[in-house]
C-alpha cells in the first residue's frame, strides 16, 4: 500500500508537470519546535497509568506521539475500564465497536471508527496517518487494513460486559443519560516532548449500549482532538454530540490562539455548550487543553472530571474546575 509520504511526493511531480505548486509533505513548512520540558496530560482517573508508560518513553528522550500511542495502549487492554478498548461496552446489539483519533504537530492526523475486533484502535489510526492517503478508514475497510498491517483480530466483549448488556436487555433496553454515569469516559491524551513537539489522541468504545452504527466525537479531528504547533493542543471527553456540534477542540485551540490561557479556553468552550443546550445540566463534557510553551488547562460542564498530569516531577490527578463548581 503506498505511504502517505510517497502519495504526496508523487502528487508533487504530478502538479510541476502542469506547472501547479506542488504540496508539501507531512512536516514541511512547519516552523522548527523549540525545545521545551516534556509532559504528558490524559483525562480521566485512569489517566495516571496511561501517562507513567507515556512518561517513560519522553524521559527517555522519545517523541510525543510515541508517548501517546505507550499511554493509550495501557487503557485499551485493561478489561476492567469499560469505555476504551478491551472490555469496553458493547452496543445494543451486543457488539463492540471502537472509535480513535491522532493528530501530531506537523498537523498530520489519522482515525478508525466502527471497528470491531482489535483491542488497539489508536496505534490503528497511527498507521492510517503515516501508511495511507486519507485521514479516516470506517468499519469493515478499517478491519481490513488493520489485517493487513499485522494486528492481531480477537474478541473484545469480556464476561463482565456481556452480563451488563444482557442485564440492561431484560430491564427494557432504555437509553438515559446521566453525567458521570453513562460511561463517556473516553481517554483523550496530549503531550509535549523534550523537542517541543506536541501531540493527541484519543480511543474509546464509545457510549454505553449506544445505537448500532453511532459514532461519537472521539475520531473526528477538530472535535475530540485538535494539535496546532504554532499554539497548542485540546482534547474534549463526555458526551460526545454535544462536542461533535460544537467542534470542541478546535474551538478551544482557536481561543488560545487569539490569546486564551489554557484554562479560559477550555472554559469558554464549554460556556458555548451550556448557551445552545437548555439541557445542560444533564450533560457532562470535559475539554484538557496543552500550551505549546508547556501550561495546562482544563473546564468541565460539571464537577466530577479529573484529569492526570505527568512531567518531571512526577504523575498526578486533579480535579477540574466546572460550570457548576470550582
Amino acid at each position: 500500500m503506498m505511504s502517505r509520504r510517497r502519495f504526496l511526493q508523487q502528487s508533487a511531480l504530478g502538479a510541476a508537470a502542469v506547472g501547479l505548486a506542488p504540496m508539501t509533505a507531512a512536516g514541511d513548512g512547519v516552523p522548527a519546535p523549540e525545545p521545551g520540558a516534556p509532559k504528558i496530560l490524559s483525562t480521566w482517573n485512569f489517566g495516571p497509568a496511561a501517562n507513567a508508560a507515556g512518561w517513560e518513553t519522553l524521559a527517555g528522550g522519545g517523541g510525543a506521539l510515541d508517548a501517546i500511542e505507550a499511554g493509550a495502549k495501557i487503557v485499551e487492554a485493561d478489561p476492567s475500564i469499560h469505555s476504551v478498548g478491551y472490555g469496553g461496552y458493547p452496543d445494543r446489539e451486543g457488539k463492540v465497536t471502537l472509535d480513535a483519533c491522532v493528530m501530531d504537530h506537523g498537523g498530520e492526523a489519522g482515525a478508525v471508527c466502527f471497528l470491531e475486533g482489535f483491542r488497539h484502535p489508536l496505534s490503528i489510526a497511527r498507521r492510517v496517518m503515516t501508511e495511507t492517503p486519507h485521514v479516516m478508514l470506517a468499519g469493515d475497510g478499517a478491519a481490513a487494513f488493520a489485517r493487513e498491517q499485522g494486528f492481531i483480530e480477537e474478541n473484545l466483549l469480556t464476561p463482565e460486559a456481556e452480563a451488563e448488556w444482557r442485564e440492561w436487555l431484560a430491564a427494557g433496553s432504555r437509553y438515559e443519560f446521566a453525567p458521570n454515569v453513562e460511561n463517556h469516559d473516553t481517554i483523550s491524551l496530549l503531550a509535549l516532548d523534550s523537542g517541543g513537539r506536541l501531540a493527541g489522541g484519543c480511543t474509546t468504545s464509545g457510549a454505553r449500549f449506544k445505537m448500532r452504527g453511532r459514532i461519537g466525537d472521539s475520531p473526528i479531528v477538530g472535535a475530540a482532538l485538535f494539535v496546532d504547533h504554532e499554539v497548542g493542543a485540546a482534547c474534549a471527553t463526555g458526551h460526545g454530540e454535544e462536542i461533535l456540534k460544537t467542534s470542541g477542540s478546535f474551538l478551544v485551540v482557536e481561543l488560545m490562539r487569539r490569546g486564551a490561557s489554557p484554562e479560559e479556553a477550555c472554559r469558554e468552550a464549554v460556556a458555548r455548550i451550556v448557551r445552545r443546550n437548555p439541557q445542560w445540566e444533564q450533560v457532562q463534557v470535559g475539554y484538557l487543553a496543552l500550551s505549546r510553551s508547556g501550561e495546562v488547562g482544563a473546564f468541565s460542564v460539571q464537577p466530577g472530571f479529573q484529569y492526570g498530569v505527568h512531567d518531571a516531577a512526577g504523575g498526578r490527578l486533579i480535579d477540574s474546575p466546572s460550570r457548576t463548581a470550582g
